[in-house]
């Protein structure tokens, strides 16, 4: 059978990045670069999301795509810094 339907050839696909997983870097400022020079992303080219799964514990600076509601909060109230990276 055809495949029918819409296919958007607008969708953003973000590679994930959790908080508790930045706590494992030990780092002050976070940016795509330095995510995929440690693993934690496949390319640094490709949009990163960071996602609010985590405490973070100590003030971090972190530059990414796009932040959810959660990690935007505990970044502020951890005392650090949300830059977005704008495409």
């Amino acid at each position: 059978m055809p495949k029918r339907g819409f296919t958007n050839i607008f969708k953003k696909e973000f590679q994930i990045v959790n908080l508790r997983d930045l706590l494992k870097l030990k780092e002050t400022t976070i940016n795509p670069e330095l995510l995929a020079a440690k693993g934690l992303i496949k390319d640094q080219n490709k949009l990163v999301k960071i996602l609010g799964v985590g405490v973070l514990k100590s003030a971090l600076t972190v530059h990414a795509h796009a932040f959810s509601k959660k990690a935007t909060e505990e970044i502020k109230k951890a005392g650090g810094k949300v830059e977005v990276i704008y495409v």
